[in-house]
């Protein structure tokens, strides 16, 4: 998780300046993000299992920076590309889509490890009163379930990517409304970015 926000931030220093927020938040937000984590760690360090209410609250808080950053980044480029931005190569054009999509996919993910089954901490305590929102094919493995296994922060993120890249969730199952709706939105937004930033790019050679 920590490898996956750092990332984030480090990704949105690459984005040219007409795509971001505004230039200065180009470097205050990994900035930002860093000292967010430097917190949750402090406050949690090893497995993620202490359930406090102020370490659910920045961590949602450092999620949602990175999928503000993320949507301000799609929907620019999006535009850009309906307006017939200018942009130097397909390279460019491809480059700059590629950190739009891979930044998309670690928030999505992000979000699904933070609110299934109540959190990561609520998960690793095994004390969790909340509904899962996904069903993994792990929990149908009885080796599996006896050993003590959790969904942890690299499932969401596989979810999350193969939701990006085959449009669906492959091996995992959405239970819920809001997991189903996140899968969908992800999904559309994947399909928005690939399809227009190839088609811009074949239409730029």
């Amino acid at each position: 998780m920590a490898l996956a926000v750092l990332s984030a931030g480090l990704l949105g220093l690459f984005i040219p300046a007409e795509f971001r927020l505004t230039n200065l938040f180009a470097y205050l937000y990994p900035a930002f993000l860093a000292v967010l984590l430097a917190v949750l760690v402090i406050g949690d360090p090893g497995r993620i299992d202490r359930d406090r209410r102020w370490l659910r609250v920045v961590t949602g808080v450092m999620i949602l920076t990175i999928t503000v950053v993320t949507a301000v980044s799609v929907a620019r480029l999006i535009i850009g590309i309906l307006t017939k931005a200018a942009f130097a190569n397909p390279s460019e054009l491809l480059t700059i889509g590629a950190i739009v999509w891979i930044t998309n996919v670690i928030a999505f993910g992000l979000w699904y490890w933070h609110l299934d089954s109540g959190g990561p901490a609520a998960r690793a305590r095994g004390t969790s009163h909340v509904e899962a929102a996904f069903q993994f094919p792990e929990e149908g493995i009885e080796a599996k379930i006896t050993s003590g296994w959790y969904p942890q922060f690299v499932d969401y993120f596989a979810l999350s990517f193969n939701t990006s890249t085959a449009f669906s969730p492959t091996d995992v199952s959405a239970i819920r409304h809001w997991s189903k709706l996140m899968l969908a939105l992800e999904s559309a937004i994947s399909l928005a970015i690939v399809g227009l930033v190839v088609a811009r790019a074949v239409n730029v050679l």
